[in-house]
């Protein structure tokens, strides 16, 4: 949904989840997430009773939605859906963005996981679950593209894990070495997991 047709709800929880994959949690206040959305301060107790944990949490979740709608597009977009392919447009998301933005920008559940996993326990819960999702959508996709389904979830596993370390490290590093590098390496693997039927 375009920007400007989000209500100021959901523009909170878009808001919060930038400024969240930027800052972390502990910098994100709620009077940015106001600013940042254009949305007035005072509708956020009205759409956010919980506080601060609520719309991380939602922030959160909408992350995790977004990355399953993510897998979906970058397969549909893949002229011959591979697994090494699927994985290129993954960290493509990434490298593309370095190159036009910098390295301000990270993943907002893991921004989510580091600051908040051992003091709330909801937001422990949220970055599960979103992480959950995304992992879902990609081996559901490694199955449809001839994976067995016995491999598909522990290689998507290994998927995002290797994608949010290079990101990590990417960002540390003010340079996308890592995120080439894993996309290098796991491909053949990747490829190599599909059952070749006969």
């Amino acid at each position: 949904m375009p920007a400007s047709e989000r209500g100021p709800r959901e523009r909170m929880v878009f808001s919060a989840a930038q400024l969240i994959r930027r800052d972390g949690v502990g910098a994100t206040g709620m009077r940015e997430v106001a600013a940042h959305a254009r949305a007035p301060r005072g509708s956020l107790q009205h759409y956010f009773p919980g506080g601060k944990e609520q719309l991380v949490n939602e922030a959160v979740e909408w992350a995790g939605r977004y990355a399953r709608g993510r897998v979906a597009r970058f397969v549909a977009a893949l002229p011959e859906p591979t697994p090494s392919g699927l994985f290129a447009a993954m960290v493509r998301q990434w490298t593309d963005e370095y190159a036009a933005e910098g390295f301000a920008g990270g993943c907002p559940v893991a921004a989510a996981t580091v600051d908040c996993a051992e003091s709330a326990a909801s937001t422990r819960e949220a970055v599960s679950a979103a992480f959950t999702t995304w992992t879902g959508a990609v081996a559901e996709a490694l199955t449809e593209m001839g994976v067995p389904g016995e491999r598909s979830g522990p290689l998507a596993t290994v998927m995002i894990s290797a994608l949010e370390g290079a990101i990590l490290i990417a960002r540390a590093e003010r340079d996308v070495r890592a995120l080439t590098a894993v996309t290098e390496e796991l491909g053949p693997l990747l490829d190599a997991a599909v059952s070749r039927r006969s």
